[in-house]
């Protein structure tokens, strides 16, 4: 049928319009790069402000069309090269860090707090000024020199309280029996479906895990302001407070505006009154390359970045900060590292609950070979659990903070039985089989007997023949004692170290030294890092033709996911977790819907 002569004016237009809009953007992208800044001018007796917010990913490039997607603006990575540039650049005096409501977890707040003390070694002080502070910023805070607050400001320093999300109660409503599988006595992933409360396995952990980060958090608050654990401890317990009260007990060192303390840096470093106060901004001090001032120089070690959740095919980094991890882009970047003879060693730096076993093993495969041919050290984030371990597992080194999130070696699978939402939709259906077991995954019935069998069986196999053997030959010991401790439970870095899962405490700066020793680089030599694959701007994507359709839908989901509240977010993500498990994936994942603030 001969298309209509208004559709055809339609699709003229749109396509004239489309071809303006990107016009407009590369046009956009084009100016801004004509008119970008080269490197500031930096004046002797400086003043660096940075600042601590958001959500800081280990790793994001530089993309000035990312702010306008809702993505950060700075990664972690990114922040701690600000500290470790400041250090040995003679024009910054004073770093003054503004520490804002953060999402990060506690292993990078950790690894804040060592690029903060890092800085200090070098005779230069840090000023923390906050507004407001929960646990984290706090914690972070108390690594600087000194603590201000503004006089309306306020300390929720209430203590660390575990928040977990089960969903029973919400399926049972729908009429959806969720028929999971789980091996190991700890592991809890599938609990989300299958309870609608703690189970004492999972109430023990988790309070392991609090005592564990408790404890770390008491210790280091009375290290920094000189009080005694028990002293903090009843602080926490009188929390919260206001700037004076947090004043009079200690907890911070002035409690004054911004502009106030601005003076007082402009005295202590000499400027005359008439003299005008140079305050380095971080934005414009990012593009001080860290090769003007020694460092990223010498020998190639590649960093590729690990982050998110593991599933097959592409890793995903879109413009609003979702980042996920892909199968083929990791195990390529690794089969490339390791084949560039330019590159001594291989970092693999992983921030993962987990996901898909068979995409964390095609990574795991990936690592182990690379291992044979160089060096490969992991550095993880703030979670490598369950598959994030897995993918570790084969590595020569691990380093992880203490307060990191790991283990969780187990195995969750199973199926949503949908036949009650079904009947209360007025929906029916019936199957037709050839074979056995044909049904096994039919969405409206449970497993029979002998089906059940036949798939807790083969998720045994998952855990005896692939999971723990695998952890077992990493980390050169018995299949019975990588058994005993994982049983799916989780563990901070500290209780994995001690238990031999993890070699060394550290961040990815710790790595990379780990990874010169085993590559037999000089110990006084710098390195060159390496970001492999390096990610794509948003006008990259759009010139290679990322974009297809495919990417372009998942980029409008995601963008619609975004502007959900955090618990509908999360509620959402598992319900995509049921939908992966009904056709039989095993997923290698810890309780990603812990919280702990």
């Amino acid at each position: 049928m001969a298309m209509s002569r208004t559709r055809k004016t339609v699709l003229i237009i749109t396509g004239i319009l489309g071809g303006l809009l990107l016009a407009v953007i590369l046009g956009v992208a084009i100016i801004v790069s004509a008119f970008r800044k080269g490197e500031p001018v930096i004046r002797d007796n400086s003043v660096l402000a940075l600042r601590v917010a958001g959500s800081l990913p280990d790793f994001t490039p530089d993309d000035p069309f990312k702010k306008y997607f809702g993505g950060p603006d700075q990664s972690l990575t990114g922040l701690v090269m600000q500290f470790k540039k400041a250090k040995v650049d003679k024009r910054i005096k004073v770093i003054l860090l503004d520490v804002n409501m953060s999402g990060v977890g506690w292993g990078k707040a950790e690894e804040l707090r060592d690029a903060i003390t890092d800085f200090r070694s070098s005779g230069k002080p840090v000023y923390a000024y906050m507004e407001f502070g929960l646990n984290k910023e706090y914690y972070i805070a108390t690594a600087c020199d000194k603590i201000i607050v503004p006089p309306p400001g306020e300390l929720f320093i209430n203590g660390l309280a575990a928040d977990v999300m089960f969903f029973r109660g919400s399926l049972d409503k729908l009429g959806i029996y969720p028929d999971i599988y789980q091996i190991g006595k700890y592991k809890s992933a599938g609990d989300m479906f299958t309870q609608k409360q703690m189970t004492d396995a999972h109430r023990e952990y988790i309070n392991s895990l609090l005592d564990d980060l408790y404890s770390r958090y008491v210790n280091a608050i009375a290290q920094a302001r000189h009080k005694t654990p028990e002293e903090v401890r009843t602080l926490i317990d009188n929390a919260p407070y206001n700037a004076a009260k947090a004043k009079e007990a200690g907890l911070i060192d002035e409690s004054t505006y911004h502009d106030d303390l601005e003076k007082q840096l402009k005295k202590s470093l000499g400027y005359k009154d008439s003299d005008p106060f140079t305050l380095v901004k971080g934005s414009d001090y990012r593009d001080i390359s860290p090769e003007s001032l020694g460092l990223n120089k010498g020998e190639r070690v590649a960093v590729i970045y690990a982050t998110g959740d593991i599933g097959s095919g592409s890793s995903e980094n879109s413009p609003s900060g979702e980042q996920s991890i892909g199968s083929d882009t990791v195990a390529k970047a690794l089969n490339d590292a390791a084949a560039d003879k330019s590159i001594k060693a291989i970092i693999l730096r992983v921030d993962s609950p987990g996901g898909s076993g068979l995409a964390s093993d095609i990574i795991w495969h990936a690592v182990e070979a690379a291992n044979q041919k160089k060096p490969v050290v992991v550095s993880m984030s703030d979670v490598a659990a369950s598959g994030g371990y897995y993918i570790s597992a084969s590595a020569s080194k691990i380093v992880a903070q203490p307060s990191t999130i790991t283990g969780s070696i187990g195995v969750v699978a199973g199926k949503p039985v949908l036949r009650g939402f079904y009947d209360w939709l007025g929906i029916s259906n019936e199957y037709v089989l050839r074979g056995k077991t044909a049904g096994m995954f039919r969405e409206t019935e449970k497993f029979s007997d002998e089906e059940r069998a036949k798939f807790e069986d083969w998720i045994k196999t998952t855990y005896y023949q692939d999971f723990v053997p695998k952890v077992a030959k990493g980390r050169h010991k018995d299949a019975q004692s990588v058994d005993a401790v994982g049983q799916g439970r989780v563990w901070t870095g500290a209780q994995a170290k001690e238990r031999g899962l993890v070699d060394e405490f550290g961040g990815l700066d710790r790595a990379i030294e780990l990874a010169k020793q085993l590559a037999k680089i000089p110990a006084d030599k710098g390195v060159e890092r390496v970001i492999l694959p390096y990610p794509q701007t948003f006008i990259q994507q759009l010139l290679s033709g990322g974009a297809d359709n495919t990417s372009t839908q998942v980029q409008q989901q995601r963008a619609v996911f975004a502007a959900l509240p955090e618990d509908a977010r999360r509620a959402l993500r598992f319900m995509a977790l049921m939908d992966r498990m009904k056709n039989g994936e095993t997923m290698l994942l810890m309780p990603f819907d812990l919280r702990i603030k």
